[in-house]
């Protein structure tokens, strides 16, 4: 079931990215980053109610250990997000990306490290030839560029992105293995938890900082709405599928997002490609395919 579940995520991920280029008219930066959480926290908050409440379902009793590691997933998810966001701005998109997509490695160090759940000798090596095909796809004509800015500021924030994209990855996982009952029920419990947690300490740092692009976040609802829906079904998706099986798997799979993207830009917007980027989305899938059989 992960399988279909986390393509679900990818698939939502990617809808959420580009219904977000329209709130780039409104809202700076990070208050368009914020919507994820201001917007999908009271719907993740509805489907606790009718999951819980309504249909009764058994509500998970958090262990005192719980609480530590989804507030550290979720501040660490917080942080990744700034850093790739400072990654693009001093270097470029493409710099960023690549560096970012080290996530796939750093859940598996992560992963095995502090969850115990490495992967076969096959499942490491598929998981390096995912991340050189994104790499190779995200800077098609300007890998050797690429490669030679591993110690641009740039990079490094986009490493940083992935440290914390992987800490968040294996955190919710560790923390729904803490709750006992249905998978469903755990993954939404901890999600929920997650997104409370980061709507106040992403809400408090712009009233700190920016009361301006909070009260845009209130405004632009009409916008913003439609967001906070498809981050709350990929949040969803991922939260389950990182509950069904290892984080590592999960976000390898994930990165079939990029290919989706390049398949949409190909298909549906008619946007002309090279053979290069037709070989790296070649290479993603095999590595994916790779962990996925093998890991």
């Amino acid at each position: 079931m992960w399988i279909p579940i986390t393509l679900a995520a990818a698939t939502f991920q990617i809808l959420r990215t580009a219904r977000q280029h329209d709130l780039k008219r409104v809202l700076d930066v990070v208050p368009a980053g914020f919507v994820r959480y201001a917007y999908g926290f009271p719907l993740a908050v509805l489907a606790s109610v009718v999951t819980f409440v309504v249909l009764r379902a058994e509500l998970p009793h958090p262990p005192a250990r719980f609480w530590p590691i989804i507030a550290g997933a979720g501040v660490a998810q917080i942080l990744g997000t700034v850093a790739l966001l400072h990654s693009f701005r001093m270097r470029d998109f493409a710099v960023g990306t690549v560096y970012a997509k080290t996530e796939v490695i750093i859940v598996a160090v992560v992963s095995a490290v502090a969850l115990g759940e490495s992967l076969a000798p096959l499942g490491w090596i598929s998981a390096v030839v995912c991340v050189i095909g994104v790499a190779w796809l995200a800077a098609p004509d300007r890998i050797a560029d690429v490669l030679r800015l591993a110690a641009d500021p740039a990079a490094l924030m986009g490493v940083l992105a992935a440290l914390g994209f992987a800490l968040a990855a294996t955190g919710i996982r560790a923390a729904a293995n803490t709750l006992d009952g249905p998978t469903w029920n755990r993954a939404l419990l901890t999600l929920t938890v997650m997104l409370g947690i980061q709507t106040l300490v992403n809400g408090a740092q712009l009233a700190a900082t920016d009361r301006a692009g909070l009260r845009a976040v209130a405004t632009s609802w009409r916008l913003a709405f439609p967001v906070g829906v498809l981050s709350i079904a990929g949040s969803a998706c991922w939260a389950v599928a990182v509950t069904l099986t290892d984080a590592t798997r999960v976000r390898t799979l994930g990165q079939i997002e990029i290919v989706f993207a390049f398949v949409i830009s190909a298909v549906w917007l008619r946007e002309r490609h090279t053979r290069v980027e037709y070989l790296a989305s070649t290479i993603v899938l095999l590595g994916i395919v790779g962990v996925v059989a093998f890991g």
